[in-house]
């Protein structure tokens, strides 16, 4: 028997209701205890205010809450299914004719469509949310002087020194032996208050410093000068300078394929950027995969003691599939798996056993 639309609609407005209540506590739980978490990394800090703490909460809670959207689409979807059960109207639709899986057909369309829309248009507001809080959080908690940052043109690094800074930039970078082409170096005084310029065929990073040869310095009127090596201080290492680059998490959807292009043509590993991208691609699949997990847990007839089954049992798969995620994810970034395999196994395993315990609830 073909669904009707009336049944549809009511079974996905359920769902949605249940969906949104189970996401907006998982947000304030989730912002409760990272807000806990801010204050007690930032209580021997004098120079950061409650205000401070609460901005960085702010803008880290989007990315916080685009992760829970998984675990809040099994919990809705286990509390929805448990009404509707409990009421018995599945069993009204069972003997009408209507399949587990003909009403769980728009559950799954709507699940797919916050998919896509969390990839396409909520990732890449939370990826901007996350870069400011990166950046706070490196000014304020980690008291981090150094930024790393690459692009089309080339690596862009600025140091921080006691009387000012400098940015540096550089054409190319070779990361086997941390040696840079082209090399532009700006120094300010103050603010911003312009000191002089080098330029150099070649820097090397070296014990804490760049050395540069064959420098030409220029200054404000004052003639070009020639100098054999200069030392500049800085506190990266080459570990550093790749982790100061733009964490996957920071960049939009849109954005990331590039960035990996730009990343791997410079001679670093984009394998992190490339396993978060097709994870983001993933994520449709793995949201389905939780509808399927729930109808599992709650479609079977209600006994004596069952509610506490169901929630036990739904707590202890949202723990295995966010571990079993995270050690994927690990032997993706070891490379001991494909990229590909590792941001797609959660996805796809877990709609394959779900597939197949509805198929032996329902057809078995």
């Amino acid at each position: 028997m073909r669904l009707h639309p009336t049944f549809g609609r009511y079974i996905s407005r359920q769902f949605l209701g249940w969906w949104v209540g189970a996401f907006l506590l998982l947000v304030f739980l989730i912002a409760l205890f990272d807000s806990i978490e801010m204050m007690r990394r930032t209580a021997s800090s004098e120079a950061i205010s409650l205000l401070d703490v609460f901005a960085m909460t702010a803008f880290k809670l989007p990315h916080l809450a685009q992760k829970a959207i998984p675990f809040t689409i099994l919990f809705g979807g286990m509390l929805a299914f448990w009404r509707l059960n409990r009421h018995h109207e599945f069993v009204v639709a069972r003997a009408a004719g209507i399949s587990a899986w003909e009403f769980l057909l728009p559950i799954m369309l709507i699940c797919t469509a916050i998919g896509v829309v969390k990839i396409t248009v909520y990732s890449p507001f939370a990826s901007a949310m996350m870069l400011r809080y990166e950046q706070l959080e490196a000014r304020h908690v980690r008291g981090k002087t150094s930024l790393a940052a690459i692009a089309g043109d080339g690596l862009w690094l600025r140091q921080t020194m006691p009387d000012g800074h400098y940015v540096l930039r550089a054409a190319a970078i070779h990361p086997s032996d941390m040696t840079l082409e082209q090399v532009i170096v700006f120094r300010f005084t103050g603010r911003d208050h312009f000191q002089w310029r080098i330029d150099a065929p070649r820097a090397v990073l070296k014990n804490g410093t760049w050395l540069l040869e064959i420098v030409s310095r220029t200054s404000p009127e004052t003639p070009i000068r020639r100098e054999t090596n200069i030392e500049i201080p800085t506190d990266l290492t080459r570990e550093n300078i790749q982790d100061s680059f733009a964490q996957p998490e920071t960049m939009s959807f849109w954005a990331l394929p590039g960035f990996i292009d730009v990343l791997e043509k410079a001679g670093f590993s984009g394998l992190r950027h490339r396993i978060y991208w097709y994870s983001l691609i993933a994520d449709p699949f793995l949201l389905c995969a939780m509808v399927l997990f729930a109808a599992a847990f709650t479609l079977r007839p209600q006994r004596r003691g069952g509610t506490t089954i169901i929630i036990a049992g739904g707590v202890a798969t949202g723990f295995v599939i966010y571990f079993a995620s995270d050690v994927v994810y690990a032997l993706g970034l070891s490379a001991r798996l494909p990229a590909l395999l590792a941001a797609w196994s959660p996805a796809a395993v877990g709609c394959l056993l779900g597939a197949g315990v509805l198929f032996h609830l329902e057809d078995g």
